[in-house]
């Protein structure tokens, strides 16, 4: 405040526009620091002893006013007949006289608690909001790096939910065993054994397992046991050359064994002597069993294709009782054929079943997120073993081997057996 005073004291009162501006900076001469004039403004002022001029690009502030009172008025002098210059961010030195459109809007002045108004055209005005700053570039980058892209959300439904109060179903460990069982699938997988194999063919393989599921509806055993049947057979056929003659015993061995490892009352050694007619005797089953254990090394606890059907059954949405029998019908299909068993996977034999069943049923849509989430195919991974499947529906009927046909014909399987077959155009 006394400085203030001061400086009135020193400085004579000027009227600009009718109104009295008191310098607020003393020693003008030394500390002028032109703050106005750093950015490109020239604002005339009037005279001294003149009348005000009536058009100004911007009022005069008291800065300004001190300004021309230490310079003496020279540069309204020298700058009177000079076009004005607009004063602009990022465009320097644009005359009044230019034809562009623009707008009067209120900026404060840095220096100053006073507003004043500058004339920005709009093309810049949309420059400035459309720009992007560095700001924003580096936080979508950091975003696309770290997967945070604005990208719909996935909806994944808890199929285990229902099962949360089941302390059988073990549902914390769920997501774990999968994981595992996708993990070491490969390792118990059966090779290509028809070349080693001089006594066995592709059909004799598709009239055995066809045999085998009569057996095992007679038997009334878990479809646990039949497709832990079918994969010891396939693997000790690959390690072990089997003559022709022996090949029903080794069928008869198998489903003992995974009879024993999937069954509360397993079947009895003379039920299956009853089945093959007494073509073999009592130790020839026990001891082809124990040869088959020895050459498998003990090993019975592998992921079949069943124990990836119950999983993506969970997963089909909707999912009913109809969509279940559809499903192991064309899994058991596929399980007769030698090709399929041996060149797909389990998981992926048994997501393609999934898939298959929901075009035949016309489910929509055909294959969800939540599928493609626990199974880990797409869809077009699983097309090429889905159009298999289907072609054996539609080809079930006339085949020969009826066992797997007529067992679905049943109205306990809900007769899927009998619902027409999927174009193969509709798996395009």
């Amino acid at each position: 405040m006394a400085n203030r005073d001061a400086v009135s004291r020193i400085l004579p009162k000027v009227v600009v526009g009718g109104g009295e501006v008191k310098k607020k900076n003393g020693l003008a001469d030394g500390r002028n620091r032109r703050a106005l004039g750093d950015i490109g403004n020239l604002i005339t002022g009037p005279a001294v002893g003149a009348k005000p001029q009536t058009k100004v690009s911007r009022p005069i502030t008291r800065r300004s006013a001190a300004q021309f009172i230490a310079k003496g008025q020279e540069p309204v002098q020298k700058n009177t007949k000079k076009p004005l210059v607009e004063a602009t961010k990022g465009v320097a030195g644009r005359k009044v006289g230019v034809p562009a459109k623009a707008e009067t809007i209120a900026v404060i002045c840095p220096d100053e608690d006073v507003k004043i108004t500058e004339e920005i055209s709009l093309n810049e005005r949309k420059v400035k909001k459309s720009g992007k700053t560095l700001t924003s570039i580096l936080t979508a980058r950091s975003k696309a790096a770290c997967g945070l892209t604005n990208k719909p959300r996935i909806q994944i439904d808890d199929i285990d939910a229902a099962d949360v109060n089941n302390h059988l179903a073990a549902v914390e460990y769920v997501e774990d065993l999968y994981k595992f069982y996708k993990l070491s699938e490969d390792e118990n997988r059966p090779r290509d054994y028809m070349d080693s194999q001089p006594e066995v063919s592709a059909r004799v393989r598709a009239v055995l397992v066809d045999w085998l599921i009569e057996v095992h509806k007679r038997f009334e055993l878990r479809p646990e046991s039949l497709y832990l049947t079918v994969n010891i057979i396939d693997r000790f056929l690959s390690e072990e050359r089997v003559p022709r003659r022996e090949l029903q015993l080794v069928c008869v061995s198998s489903m003992l064994i995974a009879s024993k490892y999937e069954e509360i009352w397993a079947p009895e050694v003379e039920e299956f002597l009853t089945i093959t007619v007494n073509a073999y005797a009592r130790d020839q089953i026990l001891l082809m069993e124990k040869a088959i254990l020895g050459k498998l090394e003990w090993y019975l606890t592998v992921p079949t294709q069943y124990v990836f059907l119950v999983h993506y059954i969970k997963a089909a949405v909707p999912s009913d009782q109809e969509m279940e029998n559809m499903t192991f019908f064309l899994a058991e299909l596929g399980l007769m054929n030698y090709t399929t068993a041996i060149s797909y996977c389990p998981s992926k034999l048994a997501a393609s079943a999934v898939y298959a069943a929901c075009i035949t049923l016309h489910k929509s849509p055909r294959w969800t997120d939540t599928l493609k989430h626990h199974t880990g195919y797409s869809e077009d991974q699983l097309m090429e073993c889905a159009k298999q499947l289907v072609s054996f529906h539609s080809g079930a009927a006339e085949s020969k081997l009826k066992a797997v046909y007529m067992k679905f014909c049943c109205p306990d399987r809900g007769s899927v057996a009998l619902f027409p077959a999927a174009l193969q155009e509709m798996l395009i």
